[in-house]
């Protein structure tokens, strides 16, 4: 092995030497506390957005969920609608003859006269039919044959029934039964309504 003799003073200055580390971002020369905070504030920054995300991914779910319910209970009424509806003009025609029944037999108790109409559109709708005979309520056997004699009709009998309610009016012909009763009549109309309302 060879070796040299340096003389003292002629021995250069020596400059240090740096080492680069590899494998570490150049950030860290800012200082490790810095490095780590901007992580932080970075780890934070892609959680609230996740999070939001997530958030607003719930809420557009819901809100589907929401309208889809919305629409079925729409379309649900929108079907009901017209059974509703149904039913509702089935209970009104009902209550209007309850409450034309009612009015009808009040009038027929307290004006007598009120039986001529009956025993007139009895006569129209029997059309020239002879008829043997006519059975009503006691109160009003006098009136109606009264009636029946101003309107051609003046050989028919006149029964007085203490059974019937007043206001009825059993008109009794060769070819069958005519009931002019005031019930009679409201349930014609309730089935003529009945029969139009199903019809629609």
């Amino acid at each position: 092995m060879r070796a040299k003799a340096i003389a003292p003073g002629s021995i250069p200055a020596a400059s240090p030497l740096v080492f680069r580390q590899v494998g570490k971002p150049e950030r860290e020369s800012a200082g490790p506390d810095a490095y780590s905070s901007q992580r932080l504030q970075e780890a934070c920054s892609a959680a609230r957005r996740e999070g939001e995300r997530a958030g607003y991914d719930r809420a557009v779910a819901e809100y589907r969920a929401a309208v889809e319910r919305l629409a079925r209970s729409v379309q649900e009424l929108a079907g009901m609608r017209a059974e509703l509806r149904r039913e509702a003009e089935a209970d009104l025609v009902r209550l209007a003859l309850a409450i034309a029944r009612r009015v009808l037999r009040r009038e027929l108790a307290v004006d007598p006269d009120a039986l001529r109409g009956l025993a007139i559109a009895a006569l129209e709708k029997l059309q020239g039919q002879d008829i043997s005979r006519v059975k009503v309520h006691p109160a009003q056997a006098a009136l109606l044959a009264e009636c029946l004699k101003k309107n051609g009709g003046a050989a028919v009998e006149v029964v007085p029934v203490p059974s019937s309610e007043p206001g009825a009016a059993l008109f009794e012909t060769i070819r069958g039964n005519l009931d002019a009763s005031v019930d009679a009549q409201l349930d014609e109309i309730a089935r003529g309504l009945a029969d139009r309302l199903r019809s629609h």
